[in-house]
This record gives structure tokens, sequence and C-alpha cells, in this order.
């Protein structure tokens, strides 16, 4: 009688194509070996938090680079072997991974660390979710650091988008102004925007001494490496011989992002497998590229309001319908007028269209840009998406209040 028999016949209790698909998953953190093409950056992130092996005060990092080059892998990782290490010798190093895309106010961070690195028993307070101002959680912040850890390593993912930057002032000066007094904390801010120090307020950057640290894209032959290190994810013999080179390629067309390969790897043997296939070919890369960048966009947009929405389909009609690349607010705001009626939308003020174009740009959905017209005449600013506009349409027309452009297109 087979081990399976007495299990519900709806479900499916063998995978033909993954061996092991977490090694895939984005929130993997994968060991030292499997790490490919940032010996240097390691070392400079190692020789950041060096200090925080012996129980002292790390020095703070600011990291740049473009998605998928490594930035949050590389810091979680060595701060993952700072932890390790610091065991051998009796200090206690902890460290809380935030997301600023996700949380960027002071309160929600604040709340966030705390509750990453309180022990009840040890501190004496416990860290609600809700029902304390921001003035309280940082007293259970200082609290939960100075009885539960000797070291705290706050690491902040899309650093650029904190709503306010107090938070890295009174993290930074937390020893100096004695709200901790047995510990130390140490900070490692990320960010795809080189200029994000120059936006830091005055009282920020007077506080906050960090070294900086700049992440490359990977080449086409690292991605190919990048990619065999994970190989072991599938099944033997599942993968064509050209899976990973097509992958490795397609990823480096989009400035060598890792993260994004591995999405469409990933993403190949989903593909496959749903269409019960035992390999997975080139076919099914390419098929999962598109899938890839679609989900990836949507991600961004998730959440935005209809009117932004119809912006960017505006954006994106000009795209498709003219050799530029570019367009100025005034365009664009011509063609939104357009689509705001056809949609019964209350037409929104150019100026208000501006402010969404230029939100848009914060969010790294498209990309905005100055331009002079000439002496005293002002600039102007233009505009681009930053996705194909055939992936940009269709994950727009995904919203019902949308989908009525796709049936008079």
């Amino acid at each position: 009688m087979s081990a399976n028999d007495d299990r519900d016949p709806l479900f499916r209790y063998d995978d033909p194509v993954f061996a092991d698909e977490r090694l895939l998953e984005i929130t993997h953190l994968p060991g030292p070996d499997r790490i490919v093409g940032r010996d240097e950056q390691m070392q400079r992130v190692a020789d950041a938090l060096n200090p925080a092996v012996f129980g002292s005060e790390p020095n703070h990092l600011f990291i740049f680079g473009k998605t998928g080059t490594g930035k949050s892998l590389i810091s979680r990782s060595v701060t993952q072997r700072v932890i390790t290490e610091a065991q051998h010798d009796d200090i206690t190093v902890k460290y809380a991974f935030i997301d600023c895309g996700e949380q960027n106010t002071e309160a929600s961070i604040v709340k966030t660390i705390a509750q990453l690195v309180n022990d009840p028993e040890a501190s004496g307070v416990s860290v609600p979710d809700r029902g304390l101002g921001t003035g309280d959680y940082y007293k259970r912040l200082w609290q939960s650091i100075d009885h539960c850890t000797d070291v705290t390593i706050v690491i902040l993912d899309e650093i650029d988008m904190l709503e306010d930057d107090e938070v890295l002032r009174k993290l930074s000066r937390a020893g100096e102004n004695r709200r901790i007094s047995d510990s130390s904390i140490g900070i490692i801010g990320i960010s795809n925007k080189i200029d994000f120090p120059d936006h830091l307020s005055e009282r920020v950057k007077s506080s906050l001494s960090r070294d900086e640290l700049v992440f490359s894209p990977y080449d086409a032959n690292q991605l190919v490496e990048i990619l065999e290190k994970r190989r072991d994810a599938f099944h033997d013999g599942v993968l064509s011989d050209d899976v990973i080179p097509l992958t490795a390629a397609l990823a480096a067309q989009e400035h060598g992002d890792a993260r994004k390969a591995i999405d469409i790897l990933r993403n190949a043997g989903r593909i496959a497998k749903k269409r019960s296939d035992t390999r997975v070919t080139a076919d099914h890369v390419r098929d999962a590229k598109e899938k890839t960048e679609a989900d990836r966009f949507n991600e961004l947009i998730e959440g935005s309001p209809q009117q932004a929405k119809a912006i960017l389909y505006s954006l994106t009609l000009l795209t498709e319908n003219s050799s530029e690349k570019e367009f100025p607010t005034k365009i664009i705001y011509n063609q939104y007028k357009e689509i705001a009626r056809r949609l019964d939308f209350d037409v929104l003020s150019e100026r208000r269209v501006q402010e969404i174009l230029q939100e848009q740009n914060f969010l790294n959905v498209i990309q905005s840009e100055r331009e002079g017209r000439g002496r005293g005449r002002g600039a102007h600013a233009k505009h681009r998406l930053l996705e194909n506009p055939s992936i940009v349409k269709k994950v727009l027309l995904r919203d019902s209040r949308l989908a009525v452009l796709e049936d008079e297109a």
C-alpha cells in the first residue's frame, strides 16, 4: 500500500520539476558558498560591522545600487555571520530588518525594531501592536535594546522611502544622549538612490557619521554563476542546457538584476509544471520573463489610486504611439484628460497631475527629469516609463474600472 493512499486526492504529493523551490525564494538567505561576485562588498560590510563581534558599536553604513545587485542579501548575510561569531564570546547581537517601502513612519519603525529585539522576560516590558504613542515606543525600544542585546543592528531597506528621517537621528545618537547605556546600535541604510543623503535634514547629516558603499550591477557571466548555484532547486535533468544562459542574458539586459534572474527561473519552472511539462525550456523562460515583469510592476502600483493609474495609462498610450520615449507634463495631461472623460473620472488639474507623476517617479514606476527650456524660459519636467509599455498596459487593465479602455481600443 502506497504511503499516499490515505491522502486527499485533490492535491499532488510529488513535484516533477522542483527538488527544493525554497532556494529560489527572494527571502531565502543562501550560505556564503552560494554568494557570487560580491567578495569586496562583503568585506566592506564586514569591516563596518566588525566591532559588534566584540560588543562594541559598529560603524553606520549606507549602501547604494540598483535593484537586484545584492545589497540586502549581503547586509543580511554578513549580519547573520556577525551574530554567530559574537556568540563565541557570549556577546548578544540582534538585528532588525525593516522594509521602509512598507513601514515608513517613525512610530512603525521604532515599534518593529523593539518587537524584533525584545525579550519580555529580560526587559520587563511588552511592545504592543497599537495603543502607544511614538515616545512610549521609543522608551520600550531603549529598554529592550539595553536589557536584551549588547549590539543591535538595524537594516533599513529602501531607506529613501522614509516619511521622516528623525528616526535616524535618534537611533544614531541613542548612546550619546544616554537613551541606552549597556548596548549600542549600528545602522545599515540601503537605497537605489545614490543622492539620498543629499536630502537628509541638516540635523541628521550632522549626527549620522557613516561609511558609504556602492554595488555595481552583475554582468551576464556572474548571473550565470548565481543561477548555477541555485540549480539544485530543480530535479536533475529538468533544466535544458539553454535555460540558465538565456535567463542570465535576459536579466543582464535589465542592468544585471539577480533578483529578476532568480524570479524568471522560478517562474519558468512553475509554468512548466502548470503545463505538465517534464523539462524546463527556453520557451518557458521567455514566458516567465513576461510574467515576472508584470508581477513586479503590479507590486509597484498595487494600491495606487485610480487617477494615478489613468495618468500612467496616458503615458503608456503616448509611448506606444510615438517614437519618443519621454514626454512633457503638458502632453501627458492632454492625453489624460481624454482618458479621464472616457472613464467618467473627475478631471484633475495639471498641477495635481504633475504632483502624481512626481510621486510615481519617487516610487520608481516612471523616471522624471527636469529639462531647461533655454535662457530665461525656465524648465519643465519630462517623464518616461521604466517598464515595457505592453506590460504596463496589461497590468493597468487588470483594474476593473480601467478595463473598459481595452474594450474601446
